[in-house]
């Protein structure tokens, strides 16, 4: 029997998709908005019994009439071309995974250097691209895309109501990974002040549970990274190192199965710093050696 879905409030339904690990927590929540004609907001893996659960949680006589993707990652987008194949909804997102990437990172992704690409589904692409602060209407219901890079260069969150999809940009059980050059931490900062100047009510995030204070959750994401930052200075401040080395002396309560990740985001920041002019980095045998 398929799980049934819950609902946050009224004209939502959610759905955690079967795919928990130590990067997607329990697992992708999928939404579905509204009633009759509805949306659905990241239907998640490609998981067959999850495109099964999702079409049971329709009511009767209800239709999937568009389907809308934060972010092209494999746990949010892939089960996107089977739910369309089903229900003939278009998919609805901002584009693919290197649309929106900044000049950086389009000559770092270029150069090949810099390794990442964990967890792309290269195989997407909308029907229908997004634009910033574009609206789209269904059957009672209203969205507004708005871009927010960081996590991902093609990431959208979604306004309803008062509340915002988050996807992977805000969750309220961990900070979000960002590995260049899809991931881009200049980019990340800037879509969290640009979401820290709205008044929504309540965020719902792509993993765990919804975010009841949305303005203290965003500056403590803003306020951890530039910890961050400061970890990263201080330690370079004692000499060069390699990103292995940092992520090593900074976070010393990660789990070794984290530790790449931990890296990954070590790395964001140093780029983000070598675009301030703070540190500089050059590549050696050992790996990418940084100095303040």
């Amino acid at each position: 029997m398929a799980p049934r879905p819950d609902q946050p409030e009224p004209g939502l339904r959610r759905l955690t998709a079967p795919n928990p690990s130590p990067m997607t927590f329990r697992g992708t929540n999928t939404y579905i908005l509204g009633s009759g004609d509805v949306a659905v907001i990241d239907p998640g893996p490609d998981d067959p019994a999850h495109l099964a659960a999702i079409l049971a949680a329709l009511d009767p006589g209800e239709r999937v009439s568009h389907i809308f993707v934060t972010h092209s990652h494999l746990d949010h987008s892939p089960l996107a071309r089977r739910l369309r194949e089903r229900t003939g909804a278009p998919v609805l997102a901002f584009g693919t995974h290197e649309d929106g990437r900044r000049p950086v990172m389009q000559r770092l992704a270029a150069e090949g250097t810099i390794g990442g690409g964990e967890g792309i589904d290269h195989a997407f692409a909308p029907d229908r691209r997004l634009a910033d602060r574009e609206s789209v209407a269904g059957d009672g219901w209203q969205i507004e895309a708005l871009w927010t890079p960081g996590h991902i260069a093609n990431h959208m969150c979604f306004a309803w109501n008062g509340a915002l999809f988050t996807g992977d940009h805000v969750m309220g059980w961990a900070s979000s990974l960002i590995s260049p050059p899809d991931g881009d931490l200049t980019a990340f900062l800037d879509s969290c002040a640009r979401l820290a100047t709205r008044e929504d009510r309540v965020f719902y995030p792509g993993h765990g549970d919804p975010v009841p204070d949305p303005t203290s959750r965003l500056a403590w994401l803003i306020d951890h990274r530039r910890e961050r930052e400061r970890q990263i200075l201080d330690e370079l401040a004692r000499g060069p190192a390699t990103i292995g080395t940092l992520a090593a002396r900074i976070y010393t309560d990660t789990p070794s199965r984290l530790r790449s990740a931990a890296e990954r985001n070590i790395l964001a920041h140093i780029i983000d710093l070598e675009e301030k002019n703070v540190v500089s980095s050059a590549a050696d045998q050992t790996g990418l050696v940084c100095l303040a």
